[in-house]
């Protein structure tokens, strides 16, 4: 078996004087879809927050390709090829769809290079492409979501991290969401996700992981999980 793309090892974090992760521990492989999974307060966002450094790392380890990347500054970390598709649909309101996909590429100097990842993203979400001179604030929460996937792999990253996908969009939307992510995996694409939509975040996961007020508490592949009386109990609705 190859080894991971990412390995978090025994990751402890604090807010000030209070603790939030215990020792959490979790992989990536090359390839996958992985899905963090667990209740409001679980630390599903502060482990990937980690990863990207935007919180501080007390104990423990982060590594990404075989590289020790534990607190390293939040600007460096794009540039080994991770990317970040925060909570909430975060885009530049007045500029357009274009000029949102072109401040993803930040660290891209080659214009034309910048053109060909536009070009890859509007061939990968077509309706971008439709919307392309439009305002990003004109568009609907699933497009602006789109929008900031496609940002997100502008940099053709190795790791794209995504903090909760689906968070208020309608039905349509979070099925279109998840077909886009369906289909980065199937190009090659490497996804980190947390997502408070449980069970359809493990029916899309080659793994997921379970955590409960800071621990690891499962951890297998997405249909065990959906499979595990336990995980249908404590995190699915008894579903």
């Amino acid at each position: 078996m190859s080894e991971p793309l990412l390995s978090i090892h025994d990751l402890e974090v604090s807010y000030g004087a209070v603790q939030v992760l215990f020792g959490v521990n979790l992989e990536v492989r090359a390839g996958e879809i992985v899905s963090i999974i667990g209740p409001n307060g679980a630390g599903k966002s502060t482990v990937i927050k980690a990863v990207i450094g935007l919180v501080e790392v007390q104990g423990g380890s982060v590594e990404f390709d075989g590289r020790d990347i534990t607190n390293l500054p939040a600007h460096v970390v794009p540039s080994l090829g991770v990317t970040y598709v925060p909570q909430g649909r975060i885009v530049f309101a007045q500029m357009t769809v274009t000029d949102n996909l072109e401040m993803g590429a930040f660290l891209q100097r080659d214009p034309r290079k910048r053109r060909e990842a536009v070009e890859a993203v509007f061939e990968q979400f077509p309706r971008l492409y439709e919307r392309r001179s439009q305002p990003a604030g004109k568009l609907s929460g699933g497009e602006q979501q789109m929008l900031a996937i496609g940002r997100a792999l502008m940099l053709n990253p190795r790791l794209v991290i995504l903090d909760e996908p689906s968070l208020g969009l309608s039905p349509k939307y979070v099925d279109l969401i998840f077909e886009h992510l369906l289909a980065l995996r199937s190009q090659g694409r490497t996804l980190l996700m947390v997502e408070q939509n449980a069970a359809r975040a493990l029916e899309l996961s080659d793994r997921g992981y379970a955590l409960e007020l800071g621990y690891n508490r499962f951890a297998d592949t997405g249909q065990k999980l959906l499979a595990n009386d336990d995980v249908r109990r404590m995190y699915l609705g008894g579903a």
